[in-house]
């Protein structure tokens, strides 16, 4: 029996080692694809990189589908802001709005048509270039252990104390980050989860002001503050940052309704520009919107 008990024991432990040599084949093939793979986003060497030398952003009949998808997600895009205007974004979901923010940030680039940033075509931009002028804050906050201080420098590496408080107070984040025993060394647990919603995507903000980008993007970025707060940063955004441009992407017609601009998406397409008031008149698009989400927090506006 002992015998026999010794065969079947070596017996299931060379079926097993078949069984986990035929997954690290298989294992081996994946990982051998992602090295080879080519990242379809190159950037030019930081010395033949053209300068960005402001926040003006132009999309020239641009338009962009998914790896996969069939219908593209932008169609025929055109549009021009000028440097330091507050853009906002609206429309339903799906219809395409943080798909052009990325593409202002080139996570992508576009299936046809020219995306200029600051004179610039974002095709002949180093990474470094990128990265140092735009800024993108996503509504999904994403915090990484270390200390206030740690992540909030993610935007600016070498930002000192002074810059700190300038870019929580902007995010209107000092006002708990004071509260803690030390401060700007306060620690942040994995994936800030001591921190709540809204004070996790306030340490966002602060992250995306910090490096005083050219263009700005806040990609819902707003929507676990609180009605008061959230009016307080759009004042500190227009008041601290003038030369910076600044994309405000909302579900709620409340967040944009003082932007100097407003583009309005419908299933892909640019369907009506211009002020809230304008937009009221003039599209059909933005009047449905507006009518769903009526309420005093708007009408204040009005």
């Amino acid at each position: 029996m002992n015998y026999l008990m010794q065969i079947m024991m070596s017996i299931i432990i060379g079926g097993m080692m078949l069984m986990m040599a035929s997954r690290g084949m298989v294992s081996i093939k994946r990982l051998n694809d992602i090295l080879e793979t080519k990242p379809t986003l190159t950037y030019l060497p930081e010395n033949e990189s053209t300068p960005i030398q402001s926040g003006s952003v132009v999309f020239d009949d641009v338009s962009f589908t998914y790896a996969g998808d069939d219908s593209p997600t932008l169609k025929n895009v055109s549009f021009h802001v000028d440097n330091g205007m507050s853009v906002g974004i609206v429309g339903a979901t799906g219809s395409g709005k943080s798909t052009l923010a990325q593409l202002i940030a080139r996570m992508y680039d576009p299936t046809n048509g020219v995306i200029d940033v600051g004179g610039a075509n974002l095709k002949d931009v180093s990474k470094e270039e990128l990265r140092k002028s735009i800024a993108i804050v996503l509504q999904r906050a994403i915090l990484f252990s270390g200390t206030i201080g740690d992540n909030i420098r993610h935007g600016s590496k070498n930002a000192d104390d002074k810059e700190l408080y300038r870019a929580s107070s902007i995010a209107q984040a000092y006002e708990f980050i004071e509260r803690q025993m030390d401060g700007f060394d306060s620690r942040v647990e994995e994936r800030g989860s001591n921190f709540s919603g809204g004070q996790k995507q306030r340490l966002s903000i602060s992250r995306g002001v910090i490096g005083d980008p050219k263009v700005l993007i806040l990609d819902d970025s707003t929507s676990a503050l609180d009605a008061k707060s959230e009016k307080l940063v759009k004042e500190a955004l227009a008041n601290e940052l003038n030369d910076t441009t600044v994309f405000i992407i909302a579900q709620k017609i409340s967040s944009v309704v003082q932007a100097d601009t407003i583009l309005v998406l419908d299933e892909g397409k640019l369907v009506a520009k211009g002020t809230h008031q304008e937009l009221l008149k003039t599209s059909v698009v933005y009047q449905e919107i507006y009518e769903t989400q009526k309420s005093k927090e708007v009408e204040e506006f009005d």
